[in-house]
């Protein structure tokens, strides 16, 4: 299942339709965040009933506030509307798998 991409305009309508999301925000000059891109293609493909998402905090600064991020790659997982996980930080893909494994049991 391919990455759906974040904005202002459908992050809301994410948030209601999925009930595990995991959110990367990223930004093109920062190296970790292209290899956490390859990590989470990888993982999403063992998770078909999570939803994967990425926002840009170079276009979607408002997003980037709203959440403070600071350091990216940062990674958040919401179930259920709620915030279960949110680090900076290059997760590897036995992290993110323990991390989504553990949401799912919440």
């Amino acid at each position: 299942m391919p990455i759906k991409e974040l904005t202002i305009n459908n992050f809301d309508q994410a948030l209601e339709s999925h009930d595990l999301l995991v959110i990367d925000f990223w930004a093109s000059f920062c190296s970790p965040c292209k290899a956490f891109e390859k990590i989470m293609s990888t993982v999403s493909i063992e998770y078909p009933n999570v939803t994967f998402a990425s926002v840009n905090i170079e276009n979607e600064k408002v997003l980037a506030e709203e959440f403070a991020v600071r350091s990216v790659p940062f990674v958040m997982i919401i179930r259920n509307r709620a915030v279960v996980y949110a680090e900076s930080g290059l997760l590897s893909a036995s992290s993110l798998r323990e991390l989504l494994d553990q949401a799912k049991n919440l």
